[in-house]
């Protein structure tokens, strides 16, 4: 392989190279010790020290320097483990680079014209396989090269990097390599003439853990359903940690949900992922989690320095962040001080003078008339540039919008708020007001019309009137909007409670809707407009819970209220489809929109679904369970006492998922589920988690001496019941939790009564330590947790529905599951991804359930898994077509996909099926539509298994003109085909419809697969002279009941037409030889099949996808 050339003394090398080849510029040199005859000490002693040496120190046997004549200094550039590996590059310099070096009257110019090729040859190399990526290229193509030959996968098997490292076998360490690819974990080791490899694929990681103790320093361990696999001596085993759980979570994300989970573009596709693109996603993950912003946000710049901070009188130290949209600062320490500058709101980015006390300072103008300093800046021309270019791009289509916008107005003169959508037809008033009602979009918060005066009101009035002068001295001094400082002040302030005359604002403010509000502000009306009024699965399910969201808030007792969360729900499904609507999104929409406009709660709404909540709402709800997940991981590191008492957490961590889904709001009375929704649009999901464990450390010593588990959650309930705020008095509404109860035996912790306030201040100084960095790594090795529990469920509900219906044991049919996922996942691997998606895309529009959606097979996929598991003989030709009408019977919907059921089902006919069951099957394979087309061409009549009595009329020329109408009629006329043929199945449904008649020709393909069973077999002779009586003598039954030709017969048409037999016939037949009779019945040994089949079914699908992607 070439080299990037490296500079050595020759005078030094000639003592352990040999020179074989030479001429002016290169020569061509063997290690001493290497293709000489045994027995030289000189050998010998290289040979000895090439032995001991790292194998990161060894060098190849064979070089190609570069040398300037008279010069006693030459450059590796090319070397190879065989002399014919580097003979073919010294032809290629001999035959493209010498003739060119004698034009060079300087020989040095000449040399590094030879180089800088050699470099270029190195980068296309590196193109190729992505190694010019990575921090040391050349280390790299040597791994690279390793890892194709110790394992033989695919090439489109992308190795993203490697770890030198060891593995236990029992107590004794094997030091290796462990190579890290897109779809699988693999390592090697060759130690002692000892060779340890194995395969992991990632799709079969169920847990991924830090691990020390014993003999093994603290190292990784990586478990599967079958075993577990401890790797230790790291050189940096943070980073290794880090790198095995992003490509584990990235390959079950897209192998077991990609419709569901959301994941970056890049990483959608595998062959671009490196381990570069790892660092650049985790980091970006970080930040779009930290700051909270939109997950289509790409991160540009990431660059050390420090922001002027007005309140604090200095500058603060930390790192910006810059992103498509947006200027991200937090300070080193997180938390402590964060900023975020949404581009929209800058005018400028300007270089300032630099001096000795503001080092490459940086200004950002924002248009309230405020400018933002940045000192320290490393690489400040570059940022600045970059930022400028964006800021132009950004302006230009604001430009652009507001035109675009303008010119609408004055055309359709529409009111982003007030919008009216109603039919003009109806004559009847009441009905015409409620469709107004239903479709105008509100302009006001509801609590502005619903807020109702209460004994000790006036109290209230008065703590308001001072939350509000603070707020107001604060917004003096740390700025107002979204480019507002966020300090521990800041904090200390939402957690005595947002006024709510600033409450909506503020929502808006923290978590910068406001930003999605200005960039589109017809945006929510349009939606209203197109989604009310339409009908379907999701609008009946929120009509169902309209009325079950704060029932007993006046505000959701009166229509106005109920309509305008109609509409926001509506509207957020229409705009979300693959979220729809999900129950406690109801919930979060009443409380938004008491406090909100309706358009910013719509907005809020978006901001918590898609940003704050990621993949909580979803088809499985994925990510609240990754959640309670990490929740309980939590509660063993912070609480280990409560921890030693629950041995099962998942008590804990059930009763805690409505407290994330709702943001606490169904338990807590309702003023103080309002202080937890200010603090979480402030925190994030981290406020949730540090109130969460300090709610349980309150109620630790109750939860302790519980008496069951049902005793544990009345606990809670009745805690989170009384938890009360300085706002609530006693004639104030309050939401009543859904799960309280009235039991005495919980009055008790009413008289301790907890306050909001309080336990947000002590949860933050308990578990402050929690950080975003923290909470996000959990999230990524807990999802791969919850993604294979979400797989067993599966895997169980599968079984369940085939197990009555098969023979085969509960352990074998598991297995044959899991083959069956194998084959699907090997063509995700290294298949035609676009024709999965495409089916994957078709399943979805069929509405296909989750079961029967993830795992089905097309007909390469069903062949492979035929010849792995099949008794029959499936070699050959005939193999081949015998493996494609199987699939063609099976294949009952006609959607070339095969279910799990119908290839269960199938095995079990030819393993535990009586001798009727499989000469029946061999019937059946022998009919249309098992048939193939060309097979079935000789026929005479080309009849389909199942007829409409309703004609088709195709030739018959159309009265229209027009071929758009003519095109319209015939597919008019399938359609009601179709509707007949499925009303003829539903009325067919449970008649048990006998099997066709078998014609000759087809008979005679029936026989050539029974002959074609035999090949190989011990007792074959016999076999053949059995079939050959039963032949014949089903051959006279068939002439025998020929029917008479008809006096409309064609005499043209084959001789064969009018000659049948039946299913019944050729069973008897068969069973006058005993010998087919024994055959057919001889029991085959499933077990050993299964084994065979997973040993070999990479090494057999790997080269032919291979050859399949070399083709494409």
């Amino acid at each position: 392989m070439w080299l990037n050339p490296e500079e050595v003394a020759l005078k030094n090398a000639l003592k352990l190279w040999v020179t074989e080849r030479s001429n002016d510029f290169f020569l061509l040199q063997r290690r001493r010790g290497r293709g000489e005859p045994a027995g030289k000490i000189s050998g010998l002693l290289v040979g000895a020290l090439d032995t001991v040496l790292d194998s990161n120190a060894r060098v190849t046997p064979f070089r190609i320097l570069l040398q300037i004549p008279g010069s006693q200094i030459s450059w590796i550039i090319a070397g190879g483990a065989t002399m014919e590996e580097v003979n073919k590059h010294w032809d290629w310099l001999a035959h493209n680079l010498l003739h060119s070096l004698s034009v060079f009257e300087n020989k040095e110019d000449g040399a590094s014209f030879v180089r800088g090729k050699v470099k270029g040859l190195i980068a296309e190399e590196s193109r190729g396989r992505q190694a010019a990526q990575e921090d040391d290229p050349e280390k790299f193509r040597e791994a690279l090269l390793k890892f194709e030959r110790h394992f033989r996968l695919p090439s489109s098997e992308k190795l993203v990097t490697f770890y030198s490292c060891c593995t236990w076998k029992g107590r004794v360490p094997r030091q290796g390599l462990l190579y890290l690819s897109i779809n699988h974990l693999a390592f090697y080791s060759f130690l002692l003439g000892k060779e340890v490899k194995f395969v992991i694929p990632w799709a079969e990681v169920i847990r991924l853990e830090r691990v020390s103790g014993g003999f093994m320093t603290e190292g990784i361990r990586v478990s599967t359903r079958q075993r577990q696999r401890d790797f230790s001596m790291f050189l940096n085993l943070d980073e290794a940690f880090g790198v095995v759980g992003q490509l584990a979570d990235i390959a079950l994300r897209r192998l077991l949900d990609s419709e569901g989970l959301e994941l970056d573009r890049v990483l959608q596709q595998p062959a671009r992922i490196t381990k570069r693109v790892l660092e650049e996603q985790a980091l970006r993950e970080y930040v779009l989690a930290l700051f909270r912003l939109p997950r289509s946000e790409r991160l540009h710049e990431v660059a050390s320095c420090a922001v002027w901070t007005p309140h604090a009188r200095c500058h603060t130290a930390g790192t910006l962040y810059t992103t498509d949209n947006y200027l991200g600062f937090s300070s080193r320490e997180e938390g402590q001080c964060i900023l975020l500058i949404p581009l929209t709101e800058v005018l400028s980015v300007e270089k300032a003078e630099s001096t000795c006390t503001l080092p490459n300072p940086v200004i950002v103008s924002v248009r309230s008339k405020k400018a933002f300093q940045l000192i320290e800046l490393q690489e400040r021309d570059e940022l600045v540039e970059s930022l400028d270019c964006r800021l132009r791009s950004l302006h230009l289509k604001q430009s652009a919008f507001r035109t675009s916008r303008r010119a609408k107005r004055t055309s359709s003169c529409l009111n982003p708020y007030y919008t009216f959508y109603y039919d003009t037809v109806c004559s009847d008033e009441e009905e015409l007001e409620e469709q107004v009602l239903r479709n105008t979009v509100n302009s006001e918060a509801l609590m502005t019309a619903f807020h109702h005066n209460t004994p000790g009101s006036n109290n209230n009035e008065h703590t308001e009137v001072l939350k509000e002068k603070m707020w107001e001295e604060h917004f003096a001094e740390f700025g107002r909007g979204v480019h507002m400082f966020r300090t521990d002040k800041l904090q200390r302030l939402i957690a005595l409670g947002i006024p709510e005359s600033l409450r909506g604002e503020l929502w808006m403010t923290l978590s910068d809707t406001t930003s999605d509000l200005d960039s589109d502000p017809g945006y929510y009306a349009a939606l209203v407009q197109t989604s009310m009024g339409q009908s379907s699965l999701t609008t009946d399910e929120i009509e169902r819970d309209l009325h079950r969201s704060l029932p007993d808030h006046p505000a959701f007792q009166n229509p106005t209220g109920i309509a305008a969360l109609r509409r926001v729900l509506t509207a957020y499904a229409h705009r979300n489809p693959k979220i729809g609507y999900c129950q406690s999104m109801n919930i979060l929409a009443s409380v938004l929109l008491l406090y909100a406009k309706e358009e910013e709660a719509f907005w809020l709404l978006v901001a918590i679904c898609e940003r704050m909540l990621p993949d909580y709402f979803n088809r499985r709800v994925i990510g609240a369970q990754v959640d309670q997940s990490v929740f309980e991981q939590l509660i063993s590191e912070r609480l280990p006492d409560l921890a030693d008492h629950f041995p099962d957490l998942s008590t804990l961590s059930s009763v805690s998922l409505s407290w994330f889904l709702t943001i606490f709001v169904s338990v807590l009375p309702f003023q103080s589920a309002v202080c937890v929704v200010d603090w979480f649009f402030f925190h994030g999901i981290k406020a949730i988690f540090q109130l969460a464990l300090a709610v349980l450390e309150a109620n630790a010593a109750s939860l302790c001496a519980r008496v069951d588990d049902g005793h544990a959650l009345m606990v809670l309930a009745s805690f989170l019941e009384h938890v009360g705020s300085d706002q609530s008095s006693p004639g104030e509404f309050s939401q009543s939790p859904s799960n309280g109860s009235g039991n005495n035996m919980m009055d008790a912790p009413a008289a301790g009564q907890a306050n909001i306030t309080q336990l947000i201040t002590d949860a933050y100084e308990r578990f402050g330590d929690l950080t975003v960095r923290k909470i996000e790594r959990l999230r990524c090795r807990h999802r791969i947790q919850v993604l294979q529990a979400h797989e067993d469920t599966t895997k169980e509900n599968a079984l369940r529905v085939v197990t009555p219906d098969v023979s085969i044991s509960a352990e074998h049919l598991a297995d044959i599951y899991d083959l069956f996922k194998t084959e699907h996942f090997i063509s995700l691997y290294w298949g035609d991804i676009s024709a999965v998606a495409a089916a994957e895309a078709a399943s979805w529009r069929r509405g296909v359930s989750y079961l029967e959606r993830q795992y089905r097979l097309d007909l390469p996929q069903f062949k492979s898994l035929y010849g792995l598991l099949t008794p029959w003989p499936a070699g050959g030709c005939h193999g081949d077509t015998l493996a494609h009408r199987t699939f063609n019977l099976l294949d009952s919907d006609r959607q070339h996909l095969l279910s799990f059921r119908d290839f269960a089902l199938w095995l079990d006919t030819l393993y535990c099926g009586e001798l009727s069951d499989k000469v029946k099957l061999l019937y059946r394979l022998h009919l249309p539509p098992a048939l193939t087309d060309s097979e079935e061409r000789s026929s005479e009549m080309n009849i389909p298994s199942v007829s409409s009595d309703r004609p088709l009329r195709v030739g018959v020329a159309s009265e229209k003109a027009d071929g758009k109408e003519e095109a319209k009629d015939y597919q008019e006329q399938l359609k009601l085909m179709l509707r007949d043929l499925v009303m003829a199945k539903e009325k067919e449904k449970d008649v048990q419809q006998p099997l066709p008649l078998m014609k000759q020709h087809e008979f005679i393909q029936f026989c050539k697969t029974l002959c074609s069973l035999f090949h190989g077999d011990p007792e074959e002779n016999e076999l053949f002279q059995a079939i050959a009586k039963v032949t014949s003598l089903v051959l006279q039954i068939g002439e025998a009941t020929t029917r008479p030709p008809g006096p409309n017969r064609d005499l043209s048409g084959p001789p064969d037409s009018e000659w049948i037999i039946s299913l019944a016939q050729i069973l008897a037949s068969l069973l006058t030889e005993q010998t087919l009779v024994n055959f057919l019945e001889r029991a085959c040994d499933l077990t050993s099949r299964i084994a065979t089949a997973k040993e070999k079914q990479y090494q057999q699908r790997a080269p032919l996808l291979a050859l399949q992607h070399a083709q494409r």
